[in-house]
């Protein structure tokens, strides 16, 4: 008898345990928010690892700055020095003991999630030490820096918007060849029913006068 009523008192317990926990449906998240949580938590722990340890609050540009150089020496990507043989050369042919550093792309994404983790935790958008014009320019230098160093350089996108244009200037060229065209088309018949209406006149004179 204790035996069941344990039992059942366990049962109970266990039911009653899972009643007050149900499961969580939660969907799993994207590799777009798993990365900036965890490029947020990165931050927040290269924050705290400072001496003296840099309250989130007190974060500003220069702790952006100094953050995205430390992690340069992770980087993967061979940036040639000016000494280098092969600088500027995108194939190099043999290696060298230029160093490793953060690709630009991947330092300008970066910069974009964690400027949207900054204002999802609370951050103003006006105080977002992630979005300043020195972040901008910092990015702007790397970039160039490596597109020379490199010989690769990065190029805009703007075939697509060229070709609307020129399709767009095509299409009023067509368009305006075709007013001129039928105002010519127009000219020209109003001075041909001229001519016909001076010969019906003449005509006219004519017969009246051999009738007379």
């Amino acid at each position: 008898m204790s035996t069941q009523i344990q039992n059942g008192s366990s049962h109970h317990r266990s039911s009653s345990s899972s009643s007050q926990h149900p499961p969580s449906n939660q969907q799993p998240l994207s590799r777009y928010e798993s990365q900036k949580r965890r490029d947020w938590n990165t931050f927040g722990q290269y924050l705290k690892n400072q001496s003296p340890p840099v309250p989130l609050s007190q974060c500003n540009f220069n702790h952006v700055l100094d953050f995205l150089r430390y992690l340069d020496q992770f980087g993967k990507t061979k940036v040639h020095l000016h000494g280098c043989i092969f600088f500027g050369q995108p194939t190099p042919p043999a290696p060298c003991a230029c160093p490793l550093r953060q690709a630009w792309g991947s330092l300008d994404a970066l910069i974009g999630r964690l400027r949207a983790a900054y204002e999802e935790h609370g951050g103003s958008p006006e105080t977002n030490p992630f979005g300043g014009g020195s972040i901008r320019v910092y990015l702007r230098e790397v970039k160039e820096c490596q597109a020379k160093a490199r010989g690769i350089p990065y190029k805009k996108k703007k075939k697509k918007r060229n070709a609307i244009i020129k399709g767009t200037q095509s299409a009023t060229d067509i368009q305006q060849q075709a007013s001129w065209a039928d105002i010519s088309i127009y000219t020209y018949m109003d001075g041909k029913f001229f001519i016909l209406y001076i010969m019906r006149i003449i005509l006219a004179l004519y017969m009246f006068n051999f009738d007379s």
